[in-house]
């Protein structure tokens, strides 16, 4: 079987070909990016993250995204090993929930052990090459004893390349219209429950397996590890996670690694988490799944506090716009791609936190979710949402402060042209809900005046139902006055060019 496992690896053939995805879904991707100093990015590593969106049958559905590190192996063979694990009739509608829960369990316990048997070979070879000693024969000379040892340690360095790296995932099921998160790691899963009015509730299902995570830290206590000196670190091993899928180094050889060297047993572990599960009927909304690579990006941009609402309010802010999920999910990644780019060239002061970003995968299920016209335009009320505007990268001293918020119609109907949903206050939460209120704010200093829009929609020019007619130029009157952006853009930059000979409406 071990055999058989590594011929599939090496052809690069999957074992759930035959299965059909899921159309109920998108992914979007990025690659990581390192920064030099004029702000341009470059690729350091190819693309190391997973993911999988299968339908079975009996109503089940299987998604998941999984964060490799050191080599993407690890992330590719999970997400075909535990698919196969769970949609070829492991997992039909008589089950339980406390059923559901132990295939789950049993099913990482099987990716875990099937891909250690896959490097047996290579890790056992591994084994024997650095116990080697070169050979103390008189008649060797230096010379065959140096070339031996080269062949010997460049060997051991393709081996290492071989048998390294690990990953991390998280994984959605879908049965009987019941939700189950199972979460190795520090990837996250975030459910999004819409109301009549068209406000947003978030939850967050699960913490992430961190060094900051006290029951992780109690758990590895228990194992004899030192938790404050764990905590302190910040990684083991190169990595924050606590629980992962492969990487032999922490689960074969962690009494080597000085955090984990008192241990009494192998304390990284690749036993998932399970929340579930949760019924979805009548929920209407979205369900997130976001590698650790999207979450760190969009909070080393913008800060921890509020991630969860500003990733939900931006899936909100695509799927009202888009008419493919494919786009709306490649468009949110693009836009934090973006946020994180312009806060480390701005110069502000996170941009130290922003030199870098590792790949980034984001999954959006949606939940009787219709994506909304591509043409719906915005009108009076709704919900609000965070607009980028341009940044300035100047040294200039004097800056100022703009704030920009966009109000998109609600899932609720729409009468004579108007929403009929209540708006969020600005920076106002609802009771008992984490809505996002919007803002995405450029970090300025000395001008207090701003531009904002308020819960009434007042950003937005007053229209009539009919459709505006194009002016004699053949240009049609935009929907966002920009004049006081304009006009504060122009007094930030006025080194001698007009505002008309640069952003701002010709």
């Amino acid at each position: 079987m071990a055999a058989q496992r590594r011929n599939l690896m090496q052809s690069h053939q999957s074992w759930t070909d035959d299965l059909p995805l899921c159309q109920m879904c998108g992914v979007g991707t990025a690659p990581n990016c390192v920064y030099s100093s004029d702000g341009k990015g470059t690729q350091s590593h190819t693309n190391e993250d997973g993911h999988l969106r299968f339908r079975g049958e009996d109503g089940c559905f299987l998604y998941g995204v999984f964060n490799g590190y050191d080599g993407s192996r690890v992330a590719s063979f999970a997400s075909q090993c535990l698919t196969a694990e769970l949609l070829l009739g492991q997992l039909n509608s008589s089950h339980t929930d406390n059923d559901v829960r132990r295939i789950l369990t049993q099913a990482f316990d099987v990716v875990e052990k099937s891909y250690f048997e896959t490097i047996d070979d290579a890790l056992a070879e591994k084994a024997h090459l650095s116990n080697y000693l070169l050979p103390h024969n008189e008649n060797v000379s230096f010379h065959q004893l140096s070339s031996q040892g080269q062949k010997v340690q460049e060997r051991l360095k393709e081996l290492e390349q071989e048998v390294s790296g690990g990953a991390t995932a998280v994984v959605a099921l879908i049965l009987n219209n019941k939700l189950y998160i199972a979460n190795v790691g520090t990837n996250r899963a975030l459910l999004c429950k819409s109301s009549i009015d068209g406000q947003n509730q978030v939850l967050q299902i699960g913490r992430p397996h961190s060094t900051d995570n006290e029951d992780e830290l109690q758990r590895l206590a228990a194992l004899g590890v030192d938790s404050a000196r764990v905590r302190q670190a910040g990684q083991i091993a190169g990595q924050s996670s606590t629980r992962r899928l492969g990487d032999y180094r922490v689960k074969f050889n962690y009494n080597e690694i000085d955090l984990l060297s008192a241990a009494k047993t192998s304390p990284i572990i690749a036993e998932p988490e399970i929340h579930g599960s949760q019924s979805l009927d009548s929920v209407t909304g979205f369900l997130l799944l976001m590698s650790e690579g999207l979450i760190n990006a969009l909070e080393s941009a913008h800060g921890p506090e509020q991630a969860n609402q500003e990733i939900v309010a931006m899936v909100a802010a695509e799927l009202a716009q888009q008419t493919s999920l494919e786009t709306a999910a490649q468009s949110v990644v693009d836009r934090v791609k973006r946020l994180h780019h312009d806060v480390y060239v701005s110069g502000r002061q996170r941009a130290t936190y922003c030199s870098r970003h590792e790949d980034m995968t984001l999954l959006i299920r949606t939940l009787n979710y219709a994506l909304a016209d591509g043409a719906l335009t915005p009108t009076q009320g709704g919900r609000i949402y965070p607009v980028s505007v341009p940044y300035s990268n100047s040294q200039s001293t004097s800056k100022t402060s703009v704030t920009l918020s966009l109000v998109m119609p609600s899932q609720s109907t729409l009468t004579n042209g108007t929403n009929t949903a209540s708006t969020l206050e600005e920076g106002t939460p609802t009771p008992g809900s984490q809505s996002p209120t919007a803002t995405l704010q450029s970090t300025n200093t000395q001008t207090q005046s701003s531009s904002s829009s308020s819960g009434d929609g007042s950003l937005f020019r007053q229209r009539g139902s009919q459709a505006a007619q194009p002016d004699e130029t053949g240009r049609v009157p935009p929907y966002v006055d920009f004049s006081q952006f304009y006009l504060l853009w122009g007094s930030d930059h006025s080194d001698g060019q007009s505002t008309q000979g640069g952003l701002g409406p010709q």
